[in-house]
């Protein structure tokens, strides 16, 4: 595998929410199976801060930073592998957006974000400026004692993945990304309105999300690999 980028990944609040999986099957490209945890499907939604961002070759001192939202879902790729597919990903560095698009074919979007840190309370901001008015405002408050999800729970189901997929020209690609366990926290939503996911074509849950905080994992991004024997095509309007 190549390294392709280094990042910070810093203060994500991970919000949960069970769907009908035959509201999310159309959304996801043909080749890719949605990854149930008994039975149930889920989509993520994650506000957090990249401390640092800059191509594996170069050092630390190159980095930049910057505000990212990203809404995701649980799949399998045709040989079995799970990991995550995403319908959008909302960032404050306009460079980051390009070059998340002309690198891997993620569906990134510019957005104007801002995000407070008072102790551990954080006021979390943001609105997507091209691609319609998807929006987020939370704000919530992490616990002090965190730990690593414990292996064939839900939560370490719903946090713990280390490959994304993409379809470009009709084929599915896999990266691949690097990172320890994350240190889970309970967190206190004390505020949540979002538009992302009907953005997205997601039907929004009524009951409320279950709620992980993380102060973070550093991470080392990897090259888009085809996925072997993969003779999917893509449709819906997810797919780039």
């Amino acid at each position: 595998m190549t390294a392709v980028l280094r990042q910070e990944w810093r203060d994500l609040l991970f919000l949960h929410w069970a769907v009908p999986r035959e509201s999310l099957r159309p959304l996801i490209p043909q080749g890719l199976e949605l990854d149930l945890f008994d039975h149930q499907a889920y989509v993520t939604l994650i506000p957090f801060r990249i401390s640092g961002s800059r191509p594996a070759f170069l050092p630390r001192q190159a980095s930049m930073a910057f505000l990212e939202t990203n809404l995701r879902t649980y799949v399998r790729a045709p040989d079995g592998e799970p990991g995550i597919y995403f319908f959008s990903l909302d960032a404050s560095s306009v460079s980051a957006v390009v070059g998340a698009r002309l690198l891997f074919g993620l569906p990134y979007f510019p957005a104007t974000m801002v995000a407070t840190l008072d102790g551990r309370r954080i006021d979390y901001r943001s609105r997507r400026r091209v691609g319609g008015h998807a929006r987020i405002e939370a704000v919530w408050t992490a616990s002090d004692a965190g730990h690593p999800a414990a292996p064939a729970t839900r939560d370490h189901f719903l946090v713990e993945r280390y490959s994304l997929y993409v379809m470009r020209g009709g084929t599915i690609y896999r990266g691949r990304v690097r990172h320890q366990p994350y240190a889970l926290h309970d967190a206190s939503v004390e505020h949540l309105e979002e538009s992302l996911l009907a953005a997205a074509g997601v039907v929004v849950p009524a009951a409320p999300p279950l709620a992980h905080f993380s102060p973070g994992v550093d991470v080392t991004i990897y090259w888009l690999e085809r996925v072997p024997g993969d003779l999917a095509r893509g449709h819906g309007t997810r797919v780039l």
